[in-house]
Formats: structure tokens, C-alpha cells, sequence
């Protein structure tokens, strides 16, 4: 068993990661748990990200997992104007290769989406309906014509000021909880119906366990 440890933007993709992800991993041979990118302040709220906190978290995580990789979003990053998501990738693992003894690129894989966690809870609206004290025919009507707008749900995070996250707090005037309702929502969804479609799930994830050198460290998941 592959273990891969996933340093996540917030609290939603950490529960997102430990509810929904891991089983869905782990017939493949991987066993995934989420940790959370903390503020300088030790808080942890998402967003803010940089490349230099992400390559100090990596570092830290690198010698008690068989892989490490990210669920963050590009929008999150201070410095997303001027870079790609290539170049973000590219400079996380600069970074950990600066930071990190004994590092080794094979077991590092980052991964930046382009859209918010919440932008796949669009995949069927219907499920909102878990947030019972908003659920309504208007929040429903709003819903709809937001996942009607855009062919796909990771089309939705279009600009910071109309992502995914803000679109659904506007429409229920503070009755959705991101780390209460959006895990919920995801695995009412149908985690593969997503997950499936994902590069990062299936070239990355299900694919550390294929090809690479496995369990090269020991000791219990943290």
C-alpha cells in the first residue's frame, strides 16, 4: 500500500480528502490522507497560498509519506498573474528540492487546479438540498442557472470574484458551511463522477502506485 499524504488549501478538501478520496484510492493500491496548509498564523483558513509555504509544508510531510502531493487552488496564489500552472508546479518542486534532505522528484508530485473544490459540487445541484435551512425553490433556481451557464463544473471558477465558493454563499445568505456541506455534497454527488474525470486522480494519484518505487519510508500515517 501506497501511502501519500495531501497537503490541502482548507478544511473541506481535507475532509473531502479522508471521506471521499480515500476509498476511492485505495482498491488501487493507495492510501491517501489530507493535511492542511495552515497560515503563518497557525490558522486555517484557505486562500493566501504561496509556493514558498507550500515547499516548507511539502518538506515537512516528505519523510513520513511514500508520496506528497496538493490539492490547492490557482486562484488562492498571491502570485497567480504571473505565472502558470506549470510554473507554479515546477517552482514548488524547485523549492522542495532546496529545502528537503535526501530529496527525491519522483515521490513529490504538486498539483495546482484551475478551479475550486466547490466548482464540483455543481456536478448535480440537486444535492444542495443537504443544506436544509437554505434549500429552497429560489436557491434551487439560482443553482440550476449557474450550472446551466458553463458546459462543465471546472468551468465555473472563472474569476476570483465569481468562484465557485462565493456564488454558493451569496445564493444561501450564510446557510451553507464549506467544511460541513461541501463533503457532504461531494459524497452525495457520487465522488466518481468527478473523481474519475480528473487528470490529477488518475495520472497522479491512482499512478503513484504503478511504476515507482513503493512503502520506501516506515511508521504510522499522522
Amino acid at each position: 500500500m501506497i501511502r501519500v499524504c495531501i497537503i490541502c488549501e482548507g478544511l473541506t478538501e481535507v475532509e473531502f480528502v479522508n471521506h471521499c478520496l480515500e476509498p476511492y484510492l485505495r482498491p488501487s493500491g493507495v492510501s491517501a490522507y489530507g493535511t492542511i496548509l495552515s497560515a503563518k498564523s497557525g490558522g486555517h483558513r484557505g486562500g493566501n497560498v504561496t509556493v514558498g509555504r507550500l515547499a516548507k509544508k511539502i518538506s515537512l510531510h516528505y519523510s513520513e509519506a511514500d508520496r506528497v502531493t496538493t490539492l490547492v487552488d490557482f486562484y488562492g496564489f498571491k502570485d497567480r498573474a504571473v505565472r502558470s500552472r506549470t510554473e507554479l508546479e515546477a517552482a514548488i518542486l524547485a523549492g522542495v528540492a532546496r529545502s528537503t534532505t535526501k530529496y527525491d522528484p519522483r515521490f513529490v508530485l504538486p498539483y495546482v487546479q484551475m478551479h475550486e473544490f466547490e466548482g464540483l459540487l455543481f456536478t448535480d445541484p440537486k444535492a444542495f438540498e443537504l443544506v436544509k435551512d437554505g434549500w429552497n425553490h429560489r436557491t434551487k433556481r439560482a443553482l440550476e442557472a449557474v450550472n446551466q451557464a458553463f458546459t462543465s463544473p471546472e468551468e465555473i471558477n472563472d474569476s476570483p470574484e465569481t468562484a465557485p465558493s462565493k456564488r454558493i454563499m451569496r445564493i444561501f445568505e450564510g446557510a451553507y458551511s464549506k467544511t460541513v456541506h461541501g463533503p457532504l455534497i461531494a459524497e452525495s454527488n457520487g465522488c466518481l463522477a468527478f473523481l474519475r474525470a480528473e487528470t490529477w486522480t488518475q495520472s497522479r494519484l491512482r499512478g503513484s502506485a504503478v511504476g515507482r518505487p513503493a512503502n520506501r519510508r516506515s511508521g504510522p500515517i499522522v
